[in-house]
């Protein structure tokens, strides 16, 4: 077995904090992992952990979720079918541009003598914060500080307070607050298809500039996507000392510089209002007035209110997503404890900022942390995420549910474009439209269309949200399902059994494969949910059901085909093995030859070309194994040990997605040892920079995964069958307890799993029944909680 670890810089620069990621010390060889790591972004923009002084810096990003560029794609052999059309997130105007001169010496952090150096991203506040003591080559000690928020409750605001203290000599201080359209950046180019491409050209055009006493507008449009943009700076600066400024802006660039007459002990505090916003359809002169609309009102209330309101936020989430490890042990250290907090809310935070304001898009698969993957949407959103979504913010998961709806009628086109009924959802996206240059790990993963449709079935199950269904979901299920059934076919071989051929599943290391067991097994269902949906809203809600049919055209006998097709459908099993084969071939292959595969030659895809990865046993990812988590009441426990231990042989890890399925699966199988160690790769992935890529941006997906491991490991939570249960193991570690919280049809509950026991709290809500193992347990407000026994196997 493979895995790729890389170890954290050294600990007194980036000591252990619950609520912290603390970074003491400026250490340029880490510049690129901290620009990702200590990035800001609410779901709509999103900019990275950069310096104030716009620079040094490594992919100076400022991102808005769903805002890109198309480009053609180039195929040396074209075929029919191909993806045509291209899409690239696109950095945007950089306005947290704040340079600093001190008797017209620059702060420049490679230069500077750093007396003292504190920068962290607070989780609890959900702020950058940064503190620096500088000593100028004159001796003069200036102490700068300064506090930069993406705020969640004002999707389109940013905002950055900066304070200059001078501590032991007077000085004149010029303080440049900017912001910049810039030409693509002339990044080296890598064969490394995750990373993004460089556009050529200019991306983004003028359409409106001006500026108003401290106030500068820039209003930018992209060619192709016919995309517009507009960023406003306001700045605002409050001292007791002299001071003048002046504004100058261009079409590509804004400045308000302010000169002051520095004193020992008078503070100069900036502070620097952002606002963006993106329309299609808007002109310039409009989205110009929008976003000043915007300034005004933020610019009033001040940075205070922000402050208050990112809180208030923060409180709220804090509240209902909060997974908490103790360790109540008196006489050893607790730092490993302190660390694994740290690291389960440090990917909390970064799914909420992923997520929570992505109301008009998907969620990219590095979030607004980094360009690598295009920006694109994948399935990462539905299978990684929406399940920590759906239990701690419905609300959110609802929203990107709907974004899948309304790409619905563009998925009708991509399977009619394919030969098929029904709808196929792209495999990688921005706007709808499939841009999966490369079919084979890209179109032929239909599994997506069950991915989604499993989703929404945890979320009505969780929710009650019966109105989502009726008015969106039931629509979805009908044309997936057609397109399963005509995606099948029942098989002679294979004793008239419906089998699903020339697909790809997660694993990307066996593509265009015949009954590749995930999909086989996901695909059926969902054909089972779509039958259940329509038959009960026949029979209990025949205006809802009228109004399907006149929207799909559905025939009762589709129902009844689906439900043929689902009950008959293929699932290979190895008699020998006693195993679920992955696809039709995969057991008759070539064990790749992982002894003589050197170290650094992982992943596999960027070293070997794909037949030689195809004709070969090898697994980029968790394929059977994530089945049997997702579908966890269809096997039994003997089966999950046989397959994970089979499928462990031959699984690289090659992908951020896999190891934290491999985490729970090894905890229910009692393989505790491995258990541990996936589960601390993937809690440890962007903190640790295990795939050495931390750099291109967060590992969203497998953030999701590690509440995943822990809420469905270690919690043991099961809800396959739309009723909430748990069957809780000790932690690996003796004498630790985890609590966590969980929302199910408006109400929360509190589960806290200790060492022998474990403690079911009705939080909020009246009555709420769930089951303990097989045992049912009623809580009410009157009787809020209930104890009982840890399953210690």
């Amino acid at each position: 077995m493979i895995r790729h670890e890389r170890l954290k810089p050294p600990s007194h620069d980036y000591p252990a904090d619950e609520w912290n990621v603390i970074e003491k010390g400026f250490r340029p060889e880490f510049l690129a992992q901290l620009e990702t790591m200590l990035a800001l972004g609410n779901g709509y923009l999103g900019m990275r952990g950069c310096p104030e002084e716009g620079g040094p810096n490594v992919e100076n990003g400022t991102l808005i979720n769903g805002f890109y560029e198309t480009w053609p794609i180039v195929y040396g052999e074209e075929a029919y079918g191909f993806a045509k059309t291209g899409q690239t997130i696109c950095n945007v105007t950089d306005s947290k541009i704040i340079k600093l001169f001190v008797d017209d010496e620059p702060f420049w952090l490679p230069h500077a003598n750093l007396l003292g150096y504190d920068r962290r991203l607070n989780l609890k506040s959900g702020t950058l914060d940064r503190e620096i003591l500088w000593e100028t080559p004159a001796g003069k000690q200036v102490l700068i500080t300064s506090r930069r928020l993406v705020s969640f409750a004002n999707k389109h605001v940013a905002a950055i307070s900066y304070c200059v203290k001078l501590i032991n000599a007077q000085a004149f201080v010029v303080i440049s607050s900017e912001m910049a359209t810039d030409e693509p950046s002339a990044r080296t180019v890598v064969d490394d298809p995750r990373q993004t491409r460089v556009l050529s050209g200019r991306v983004l055009h003028p359409r409106a500039s001006y500026s108003k006493d401290r106030r500068i507008v820039l209003c930018h449009a992209t060619e192709k996507s016919h995309l517009t943009v507009t960023c406003v700076t306001e700045n605002a600066l409050e001292t007791s000392c002299p001071n003048t400024y002046k504004t100058v802006h261009t079409q590509d660039f804004g400045q308000v510089a302010f000169t002051i007459e520095g004193q020992p002990g008078c503070p100069i505090q900036l502070t620097k209002y952002m606002v963006y916003h993106t329309s299609r359809t808007a002109s310039a002169a409009e989205l110009c007035g929008r976003s000043e609309w915007t300034m005004d009102r933020v610019a009033s209330q001040g940075f205070q209110q922000l402050l208050a309101t990112q809180k208030q936020y923060m409180n709220d989430f804090w509240r209902r997503s909060d997974v908490r490890v103790k360790d109540i042990r008196k006489d050893r250290t607790k730092r490993s404890t302190i660390e694994i907090q740290q690291a389960i809310r440090f990917n909390l935070f970064h799914i909420l900022q992923a997520s929570a304001r992505a109301e008009d898009a998907g969620v990219p698969a590095k979030g607004l942390t980094g360009q690598a993957y295009e920006g694109h949407y994948f399935w990462d959103t539905e299978i990684y995420l929406l399940p920590f979504l759906t239990y701690t913010s419905p609300r959110i998961a609802r929203n990107l549910l709907i974004f899948r709806y309304r790409m619905l009628e563009q998925a009708r086109a991509r399977a009619r474009l394919l030969g098929h009924r029904g709808a196929l959802f792209p495999w990688r996206t921005i706007n709808g439209e499939e841009a999966s240059a490369y079919y084979a790990a890209g179109t032929a993963q239909y599994h997506i269309n069950a991915d989604i449709m499993y989703a929404l079935r945890k979320y009505v199950q969780a929710t009650g949200d019966e109105f989502f269904l009726r008015d969106y979901g039931a629509e979805m299920l009908v044309e997936t399902a057609r397109l399963w059934l005509h995606l099948g076919f029942y098989s002679d071989a294979k004793g008239r059994k419906f089998c699903i051929n020339g697909v790809t599943g997660p694993d990307e290391y066996n593509a265009v494969v015949n009954n590749n067991a995930y999909t086989n097994l996901m695909a059926r269902e969902n054909l089972r949910y779509a039958v259940q949906v329509v038959e009960s809203m026949r029979a209990t809600d025949p205006n809802a059901y009228d109004a399907l049919v006149h929207k799909t055209g559905l025939e009762p006998s589709e129902v009844q085909a689906w439900s043929r097709a689902a009950e008959n459908m293929y699932v290979p099993y190895d008699e020998k093995l006693k195993i679920i084969p992955q696809d039709d071939s995969f057991l008759d292959k070539e064990p790749w030859d992982f002894l003589n595969t050197p170290r650094d030659h992982h992943p596999l895809l960027l070293f070997y070309h794909p037949l030689n990865i195809y004709r070969k046993q090898v697994i980029k990812q968790a394929d059977v194994v994530l089945a049997m988590f997702l579908l966890g009441d269809v096997f039994p426990l003997e089966t999950k040990k046989r397959n994970f231990d089979f499928y462990d042989t031959f699984t690289t890890g090659d992908s951020s997605l896999s190891s934290c399925i491999e985490a729970i699966i090894a905890a229910q199988v009692g393989d505790t040892e491995k258990a541990i160690r996936y589960g601390m790769a993937a809690l440890l992935m962007d903190l640790a920079d295990v795939g050495g890529n931390v750099k291109d941006g967060c590992h969203i997906a497998s953030m999701g995964g590690t509440w995943m491991m822990l809420a469905y490991g270690l919690g043991g939570m099961r809800d396959n069958d739309g009723t909430l249960s748990f069957h809780p193991r000790r932690a690996p570690e003796d004498n630790a307890i985890l609590r966590f919280p969980v929302t199910y049809r408006g109400q929360m509950l509190e589960i806290e799993v200790g060492m022998e026991r474990v403690e079911y709290t009705l939080r909020e809500g009246e009555r709420l029944v769930i089951r303990h193992e097989m045992e049912e347990v009623q809580l009410t407000r009157e009787h809020p909680v209930a104890i009982r026994a840890v399953n210690t196997r």
